[in-house]
């Protein structure tokens, strides 16, 4: 096969999941070829088992074929991470590149070991998908649920907060044992990464500043933790976790990305110190904290002087970063920024 043909059909497999019932007018445009050419191409995935058609004519529609799939339950008591990897799930992924083994090798057992280290709970479902394009690894246990522990162990409004908390990353319930990374970096290593527990929902999709929370109508007890990664991603773990190290050559955790939008509740302003204050929380952490404002187009005056007068003139060391941030925004920062560099008499800013 040529490699237009490769390019095609790979093409074609990544585009399957958003583009079911019109996927074959979707490619045809895309590369400006025949509906024809591309058909071609739809058939032999087809006849490969790579691909599955449902429907007749007009109401065809296109998934990507399972090629292999394991579920296990697992006794949680005496369990360990390294045997669920070794003994169930490495297997189906021998084949795939070193880098993406290291990256699943990495994302399991972090996601096996907070199920059996927090979750209080007694079964652990692990389920394994495999596509021709992707993998998919969904991680249940039936415990208390990741949200509602950390709402309780941080004393949180409510559980939204938590996971705003597990967004800027060295979360953990249990300090003396864990350095709370292991959610936050296998996320950002993921192509889809997602958590629903209780009255929560979060995702996070790679290479999008946002992350997500959705209020769940219908909660349910335990975690579960979907993990989504293409067979032949070019990302490394190191890379990951060097993107979030303060310095060139540093991988030690120092930076994180805040995601303003989560310290907002509905439709809410960011107006009030207290919002900015939960904001800021457990912040200090990091030597560098980037406030991303994507999806905030304004924010108040108190809100702004408690992060970037009252917080930056109390922690010196730490550097703040605003970024994707609106033209009223940054003035708002700048506003309060300025402030903070005239003195008083007795060296005390004159903003009250």
């Amino acid at each position: 096969m040529s490699a237009r043909g490769k390019e095609i059909r790979q093409f074609i497999l990544r585009s399957v999941r958003n583009h079911p019932r019109d996927l074959v007018t979707f490619v045809a445009k895309h590369f400006e070829i025949t509906r024809q050419a591309v058909g071609r191409h739809v058939r032999e995935l087809v006849d490969a088992a790579e691909i599955e058609a449902k429907g007749e004519k007009k109401e065809r529609r296109y998934a990507l074929a399972v090629l292999s799939k394991k579920v296990l339950k697992l006794d949680l008591v005496g369990l360990t991470e390294d045997a669920v990897w070794r003994d169930h799930i490495k297997g189906m992924l021998s084949d795939l590149p070193q880098n993406v083994i290291d990256m699943w090798h990495c994302g399991c057992t972090e996601m096996v070991n907070n199920a059996i280290d927090h979750s209080g709970g007694s079964v652990l479902t692990v389920g394994v998908e495999r596509t021709a394009i992707d993998t998919e690894v969904d991680v249940f246990d039936d415990g208390v649920g990741i949200f509602r522990k950390i709402k309780n162990a941080y004393d949180l409004e409510d559980e939204r907060h938590s996971v705003l908390e597990l967004a800027k990353g060295k979360l953990t319930t249990d300090p003396q044992s864990h350095t709370g990374e292991g959610i936050f970096f296998t996320s950002r290593m993921m192509d889809d990464f997602a958590i629903l527990s209780g009255e929560v929902s979060f995702s996070h999709k790679f290479g999008e500043a946002d992350d997500w929370i959705i209020q769940r109508e219908h909660p349910d007890s335990g975690t579960g933790v979907f993990m989504l990664l293409e067979n032949e991603s070019g990302r490394k773990a190191d890379e990951v976790f060097g993107r979030y190290a303060a310095q060139e050559d540093d991988y030690g955790f120092n930076k994180t990305v805040v995601p303003v939008r989560l310290a907002r509740e509905g439709l809410e302003q960011l107006v009030s110190r207290s919002q900015a204050k939960r904001l800021l929380a457990r912040v200090d952490r990091f030597a560098t904290v980037i406030f991303d404002f994507s999806g905030v187009d304004t924010i108040g005056r108190a809100f702004a002087d408690e992060i970037f007068r009252v917080f930056a003139r109390a922690n010196p060391r730490i550097l703040l970063i605003p970024i994707n941030a609106s033209a009223e925004v940054v003035g708002m920062i700048t506003s309060v920024r300025s402030v903070s560099a005239l003195k008083a008499p007795g060296g005390e800013s004159e903003l009250k």
